[in-house]
């Protein structure tokens, strides 16, 4: 086994590696570019090597600084996670030449199946069905227009060298082919340095099923059973889970052998993904071939009992796997949903900042949290937004995602925006309960799960008043040697006066001011026209329990001085920012007369001039950031005033970008 590994990546997979060698007892390293300087990774391993600028490209993408300092280090493996380095040949060879072991697949194995065209030729040879599509040479846009005329419409232009479901676009009719080919074709460029793409026809409603394979150096393929990856947006993952509710044990066993098939095509060696795209009468077809771990992992360790980079490990330092095909035994359901910093109701805009907040449910046999980030961190706006992976387990698909709606009530995000709330609609809805959604299913029905600017009720009001009361009274009362006495009562008394106390929480940009009566436990509560008597108010063991116009309720909640988080009767989240009672200014709106950029990235295309009249929801411009690229439409039709931003230019958050004519 080694004693040095260095990890050429980042984040939470960069952390998840550093546990498993530190089990084993092997010394890490990780690399850091500029703006990681404080992050997990850098404080969790053994030692850290500075690599360059916050930009990827100016960092984890340099193979040869990884590599100068992997030599330096006295590193004796590399570990890419995934991602970054990940499926890059030139990268895998270039450990090899400096005898360093790389953890993953032959260079020859990555060109193979790494590049999705040379993936479908493969398999093409080898009597795999495939999807049809062009998966040639030949880049030229002319060209592609035409490939993408005869594959026909609807199609799916996919990068070549990509994942996440980076440079993917779904194309349903010709005139919006040479748009959909130039944006998918940048983001290719930003996220994997490769501009070329595949063409694939588009099937209606299908299903992601994914097998994880192990090879060894002495010729053994096997698989580890099966992720269903059916809940997508815009093609990126959004819950996994093993085992797949669409399968039965034949189909289950032909996708498993044709998953091995592929495999061992290449000669395989370590940890990789054989996924398919799967109909709704049960027909598969090969998608591609990724040669790395995925993201999704820990659903197959959660059920088998596994630590698969402790097999990464011991693979590529030449054991045989550890176990056989027939010994693959799986028990129970796992389900994994990745904690964004990103705003939903805002077309999921990625999110940054300071974690002010950062509360997530205890860890234990049936709940695991995979991270990257503590409270305190910063999400920055050079990577990818994810905070944390939640994996959960029990003994059947119901419990589990009873386990999962739990977990997600637990957690608790304050800084960035966060997906929380559109995960706990996720994990409640009929779609997802009843295992048919297909990949399509969230952008097909995406106002299920998102809830937009609907005011809070009453009830929810008064009860995130009464905790409020509660814990402000906690904090003012202290033990004192005559509890009767007055000035041991926090209850706003004055002389000549009821006393009153408003509790001001905002929720959106909409403030809401409750007026409060009593102490205690005891209150009358005012909003508007409605009002409410509360009895026996207490809080304890995150939930308050008290009598509300008489009606006994248990609310889930967690409070403090600045915020209080609840979840009504239907599951439905509330997290409020408590304000000061008598001071308020509200947002400051823009009128439509401009567009100011969401959050600070990088102008990529400038499609507008000084002078031009727009319609309203025209697109202007287009800008890069958290690894995205961002659509800023005309707010309502008009004239372009001024435009204050270049292509190439990086923009800070707020900063005004097109000025309208009055």
């Amino acid at each position: 086994m080694f004693e040095r590994v260095l990890i050429a990546n980042r984040g939470e997979i960069a952390c998840r590696v550093i546990r498993t060698c530190r089990r084993l007892g092997i010394h890490t390293i990780a690399v850091y570019s500029e703006a990681d300087r404080n992050a997990q990774h850098v404080r969790l391993a053994d030692e850290a090597w500075p690599i360059g600028g916050p930009r990827p490209a100016d960092s984890y993408l340099r193979g040869e600084v990884i590599l100068d300092v992997a030599r330096k280090s006295g590193a004796q493996a590399i570990h890419p996670g995934y991602g970054f380095l990940s499926e890059n040949t030139h990268f895998a060879r270039g450990c090899a030449d400096a005898g360093i072991a790389f953890i993953g697949p032959r260079p020859e194995s990555i060109d193979a199946m790494g590049s999705k065209a040379a993936a479908k030729a493969l398999m093409e040879k080898h009597a795999v069905p495939l999807v049809p599509g062009y998966h040639g040479e030949n880049q030229e846009a002319a060209f592609l227009a035409e490939q993408a005329r005869e594959t026909g419409f609807p199609l799916m232009i996919k990068a070549t060298a990509g994942g996440g479901g980076k440079g993917m676009r779904i194309v349903r009719s010709e005139p919006e082919f040479a748009d959909a080919l130039a944006s998918a074709q940048r983001e290719s460029a930003s996220s994997f340095g490769d501009t070329r793409v595949i063409l694939e026809r588009y099937v209606e409603h299908p299903r992601h099923i994914e097998f994880q394979v192990f090879g060894d150096t002495q010729g053994q393929v096997i698989h580890l059973n099966e992720r269903e990856c059916s809940a997508q947006r815009r093609y990126q993952k959004v819950l996994e889970e093993t085992p797949s509710p669409f399968l039965d044990a034949a189909r289950r066993k032909a996708m498993g052998e044709a998953a091995v098939a592929a495999a061992k095509a290449v000669d395989y060696i370590g940890a990789g993904t054989v996924e398919f795209i799967v109909a709704q009468n049960g027909d598969f077809f090969f998608m591609e071939m990724n040669t790395r771990l995925q993201v999704e992992h820990p659903v197959t360790e959660m059920t088998l009992g596994l630590d698969l980079v402790e097999w990464q490990l011991r693979i590529a330092a030449g054991q045989p796997l550890p176990l056989q095909q027939e010994q693959v035994h799986a028990q129970g359901h796992a389900i994994e949903v990745r904690l964004y910093a990103e705003d939903p109701d805002q077309n999921f805009l990625p999110s940054s900042g300071k974690l002010l907040t950062l509360r997530l449910p205890a860890a234990s046999p049936h709940v695991r949290l995979d991270g990257g980030v503590i409270e305190g961190d910063t999400v920055t706006i050079f990577y990818d937004p994810m905070i944390a992976k939640l994996i959960v387990f029990d003994a059947d698909r119901t419990q589990a995602l009873q386990r999962l709606r739990d977990a997600l009530a637990a957690c608790e995000i304050v800084g960035p925006k966060s997906n929380i709330g559109f995960l706990e609609r996720l994990a409640r809805h009929p779609a997802v309960i009843e295992g048919r959604i297909d990949t399509g299913y969230l952008d097909r029905h995406l106002e299920e799960f998102v809830t937009g600017d609907v005011a809070p009720a009453d009830s929810v009001l008064f009860a995130a008043a009464t905790a409020a009361l509660l814990h402000d009274e906690l904090a003012v009362n202290a033990p004192a040697s005559d509890p009767h006495s007055p000035w041991a009562k926090a209850d706003a008394w004055r002389i000549g006066h009821a006393g009153k106390r408003i509790i001001a929480l905002t929720l959106r940009e909409q403030r809401y001011d409750v007026e409060a009566h009593g102490h205690d436990g005891t209150y009358q509560l005012r909003h508007g026209e409605a009002s409410c008597e509360v009895h026996g108010a207490r809080l304890g063991d995150g939930n308050l329990s008290a009598r509300f116009d008489g009606e006994s309720m248990r609310v889930p909640l967690h409070t403090d001085a600045a915020h209080v988080l609840l979840h009504d009767m239907n599951g439905q989240r509330y997290s409020f920012t408590r304000a000061a009672a008598f001071a308020w200014e509200a947002k400051d709106a823009t009128g439509g007369n401009q567009i100011i950029a969401p959050m600070p990235g990088r102008i990529v295309l400038v499609k507008a001039k000084v002078g031009d009249a727009v319609e309203q929801g025209q697109e202007l411009l287009v800008m890069e950031a958290m690894k995205m690229e961002l659509a800023l439409k005309a707010p309502r039709a008009g004239t372009i005033e001024s435009i204050s931003a270049e292509q190439g230019e990086f923009v800070e958050a707020d900063a005004v970008l097109v000025r309208f004519t009055a």
